[in-house]
Formats: structure tokens, C-alpha cells, sequence
């Protein structure tokens, strides 16, 4: 039986970066204190949260500073990347938590709060390897795309959401390394920050296992977690108001309340786009047919109300 008081919130980029903000560490901590209140507000009604985040303008951003600083300073590789955005945002997060929690005197309920690095599996033959699609860092002109497709041989797509920009490899997350160690602090009382950006992406090698140049996608992940922790609700906070059919278009439709079956044929159809509202969509199927309650997705500003179904798109079970 699942525990409907427990729950993974998977926060989107603006968690921590507004789309056209330019990243400043000003910027960061606004964000993240914004984010804060939601989670705060969410915890005050006696849940026991854990927390995931995106981390793709991050990462892009770290792989940017060491391309620039190649001749200067040995570049990491991606996974290693994808540890530094785990800590950055983990900390940022951590403590507007913590803080905020001191400023509604309410930490006495809990244990505190943990960020934690966090590793992946993923499987060494995805086809993901041959077909980038996770989008990393800023937004480019097309111009700007091009240029750099040839002078530093990156993948350029155009997002759904305006601009172009670099695309890598995103494997399909098969387990949390450490989901245990999380559901031991979950159990005892603590609120979690874990598989930052997807988690750090490695494969099996012989009796071992091994970092890989990759980013997972976050809901994905987060789904992956949140089904090995049985929490009862899923909830992917984002910066659009719910799933919506034809999104975009003069016709388009928000999904208030559907069941799994029908968001499943709606998503089979290609109503929702990769890279965009398709892994937010496909995550939460995989929760409701792996046992879970209920699944959310909404915007971050409304997330108190997106955890109580009063706003955002709710996927329940088929009757």
C-alpha cells in the first residue's frame, strides 16, 4: 500500500534559472527561495518530501567554461559535469530549504535537510547513444547554432521552446545506485535532494560500475526514484500550467483530470513533443503502472495547489 503523505517533487530549470535571466548567483538564490516556498508550504501538510531538479542550462553552462578553457585547463567529461550541477543546485536548494523552514518555524517536525550525489544506471547499449536529444546550456540564434555544429561539432536542435541548442546523449535511467540510502533517511524524517539533473549517468563494467558522457532526463529519473521509494504522489513542477493537447496551437486543450489509459493513447499519438512535455508525460505513466496513486504536473509559481489538485493536470489510475 502506498503512502499517499509521501512524495517526489521533481522541480524544472526554473527552479533556478528563468528562461532569458542571465544566471547570475543573484538569480540562483531568488529562484531557489521561490522554490523553497512552495516545498515549505507542501511539507506544512505533513508530507515527507523528496526533492529532484533539471540541471541542463547547468551543465551546459559548465561544459561551455571548460571548452573555453581547453588550452589552459584539462576539460572533465560529462558525468563529472553532472556531479559539479548536483552540488551547486544541491546547495542552493538545501539551504533555502532549511532556511525557510527556520522562517516558518516548522523544522522541529523534521530531521533537516541532505543533498545528496547521486548516481544512475543506464544501459551501455541505448540507442540513445546514436541520437542526442537532452538540451544542455543556452539558447542560440540559428546563425549561432550553425556556427558552432561546425566549429566545435556539436548536436544543435531547435527547441520547442524557442532558440536552438546543444544536444546530447540522454539514455533510458534503469535504477537509483543509492535509492535505499534515500529511502532510509526518508523513513527517518529527513527532507531529500537527490538525483540532481537525472542523477550522474553509469553502466555495469564487468563487476563495476562506470560514469558515461551522457545527462538522463530528470523526470525519467525521477520517476525511477520515486517507484523504488513507493512514495504514493509524483509531482513534476515545471514552468507551464499543466499538459495540454495541441499546445501552442489556436485548438489547444489543458488536461485537467485523465486517467493513465488516456494520456497513454494521447502520447502514443505524438501529442506531446520529446525534449518538452514528452519525458514530463511518459514519466508519469510509468508511475501510475507502477503502483503509484496519483502523479502531477503544473507550474512551479502554483505548486501548493498543483500537490492538492486544485490546479495543473492530474493522472490518476484507470477506474
Amino acid at each position: 500500500m502506498r503512502d499517499e503523505k509521501s512524495i517526489l517533487i521533481a522541480l524544472g530549470g526554473n527552479a533556478f534559472q528563468a528562461k532569458g535571466e542571465a544566471g547570475t548567483p543573484e538569480n540562483y538564490w531568488r529562484n531557489a527561495y521561490s522554490a523553497a516556498e512552495t516545498i515549505v508550504k507542501i511539507i506544512k501538510e505533513g508530507y515527507k518530501v523528496v526533492i529532484t531538479h533539471g540541471n541542463g542550462p547547468q551543465v551546459g553552462a559548465i561544459l561551455e567554461w571548460m571548452d573555453s578553457l581547453s588550452d589552459k585547463i584539462p576539460p572533465m567529461t560529462m558525468d563529472i559535469a553532472g556531479a559539479m550541477t548536483q552540488g551547486w543546485l544541491g546547495y542552493l536548494l538545501m539551504q533555502a530549504i532549511y532556511n525557510t523552514l527556520l522562517k516558518y518555524d516548522v523544522l522541529d517536525h523534521i530531521k533537516g535537510v541532505i543533498a545528496l550525489v547521486n548516481q544512475v544506471l543506464v544501459d551501455r547499449d541505448d540507442p540513445a547513444w546514436r541520437n542526442p536529444t537532452k538540451y544542455v546550456g543556452r539558447y542560440y540564434s540559428r546563425e549561432e547554432a550553425y556556427r558552432l555544429s561546425k566549429t566545435k561539432n556539436w548536436v544543435m536542435k531547435e527547441d520547442p521552446r524557442g532558440g536552438w541548442r546543444r544536444v546530447v546523449p540522454s539514455p533510458d535511467p534503469k535504477r537509483n545506485i543509492e535509492s535505499q540510502a534515500i529511502k532510509r533517511l526518508l523513513e527517518d524524517g529527513w527532507i531529500i535532494i537527490a538525483s540532481g539533473g537525472g542523477g550522474i549517468p553509469v553502466v555495469r563494467e564487468n563487476k563495476s560500475i562506470k560514469g558515461v558522457e551522457a545527462v538522463i532526463d530528470k523526470d525519467l529519473a525521477s520517476e525511477v526514484l520515486a517507484t523504488e521509494l513507493k512514495v504514493g504522489k509524483f509531482v513534476i513542477l515545471t514552468d507551464v500550467d499543466g499538459v495540454y493537447l495541441n499546445y501552442g496551437k489556436p485548438n489547444q486543450t489543458k488536461l485537467n483530470r485523465v486517467t493513465v489509459s488516456q494520456i497513454e493513447k494521447y502520447y502514443s499519438e505524438g501529442y506531446f513533443k520529446p525534449g518538452s512535455m514528452g519525458p514530463k508525460v511518459l514519466a508519469a505513466i510509468r508511475f501510475i503502472k507502477n503502483g503509484g496513486v496519483a502523479s502531477m504536473i503544473g507550474h512551479l509559481d502554483d505548486g501548493y495547489n498543483v500537490v492538492k489538485g486544485f490546479s495543473g493536470t492530474l493522472i490518476v489510475p484507470d477506474d
